[in-house]
């Protein structure tokens, strides 16, 4: 099993920036940019609500079995990283046509 697919079967805890902790799915992981970056689906909301929010964070590995998730900081790369998975779901959405 691929380290992408046993991320994509776990759940994870989060610390949001004002100290609160969330359990969040790991929806999906994808590479970009030679980074791993991870869409969390918080467990407080309703997987079919279209109004849901992911959210987006980088993967840091650290040492063979284990990483941590991290805010990506920079703006201009969680733009990209933000199109870039706009771009999957309109691929997807075509598809599904």
């Amino acid at each position: 099993m691929s380290e992408e697919q046993e991320l994509e079967q776990q759940f994870v805890e989060v610390i949001w920036d004002d100290g609160t902790i969330v359990k969040c799915e790991i929806y999906d992981v994808i590479d970009f940019e030679n980074k791993v970056y991870a869409l969390l689906l918080p467990l407080e909301t309703d997987e079919n609500d279209e109004d849901a929010e992911l959210v987006v964070m980088e993967y840091v590995e650290e040492g063979e079995d284990d990483g941590y998730f991290q805010n990506i900081e920079d703006e201009a790369e969680f733009n990209r990283v933000c199109e870039y998975i706009q771009t999957l779901d309109d691929e997807n959405d075509e598809e599904d046509e």
